[in-house]
């Protein structure tokens, strides 16, 4: 039995490009017929580590970070939604949009993880966040998800005070960084090769292709 091809994906659940990324890697994973020689691990990354817990105002914050203009802001959101349309996701971007602390968001992933529901949970988050309008720092939010997921929402959340689960998400997210991973979505392959950005469909499909017959 060969194998399986390990993916780790290294994101954040407020990343727009880190969906459609992983839309676009599934599709190119459905299209070879290869969903069972591949396994995926989702990776901690925050964009914005030192975000408040209250959040900021979306425009403000990429006026401050990245220096874009409302208009190019708008252009960009406007790009993403329909990259997101086309891959079936809903991008809902409104006026008092903010973002948001994802630390625990990341202790819960890795709790899901062990429960094979890693993938699920990362779906529901980033659905919540960027079709559903909702603040995904909120400990009512992260319960709803678990819940929808089917995990055990207590024992889910009790991680959050975890010394021992808090110290693991910020060593994985330092292990990654000190590998060079310095924007997501950045794909690993096998550990040994990575692409970062939102692929298209076919340079996945060649990536996957190589790896496979390897």
């Amino acid at each position: 039995m060969k194998e399986k091809l390990k993916i780790d994906i290294v994101s954040d659940v407020v990343c727009p490009w880190c969906i459609i990324g992983y839309k676009r890697l599934q599709k190119a994973i459905s299209e070879l017929g290869i969903e069972d020689q591949v396994e995926i691990e989702w990776q901690p990354f925050e964009l914005n580590p030192f975000m408040p817990a209250e959040g900021q105002d979306l425009k403000e914050h990429i006026t401050e970070k990245y220096g874009s203009t409302l208009e190019q802001q708008k252009q960009s959101q406007e790009n993403m939604t329909d990259a997101g349309a086309e891959l079936g996701f809903t991008f809902d971007y409104f006026n008092e949009m903010r973002m948001a602390n994802t630390f625990e968001a990341h202790i819960l992933l890795e709790y899901a993880k062990d429960f094979g529901k890693q993938t699920e949970l990362k779906m529901r988050l980033i659905k919540a966040f960027f079709s559903e309008r909702k603040d995904v720092s909120k400990k009512e939010i992260l319960k709803e998800a678990l819940l929808d997921v089917g995990l055990n929402a207590e024992e889910a959340l009790a991680k959050l005070d975890n010394e021992e689960a808090r110290s693991e998400v910020r060593n994985k997210e330092n292990y990654w960084k000190n590998l060079g991973v310095n924007s997501v979505p950045t794909v690993v392959f096998n550990r040994k090769s990575a692409v970062t950005g939102a692929q298209p469909v076919d340079s996945f499909k060649q990536i996957l292709s190589e790896l496979i017959d390897a």
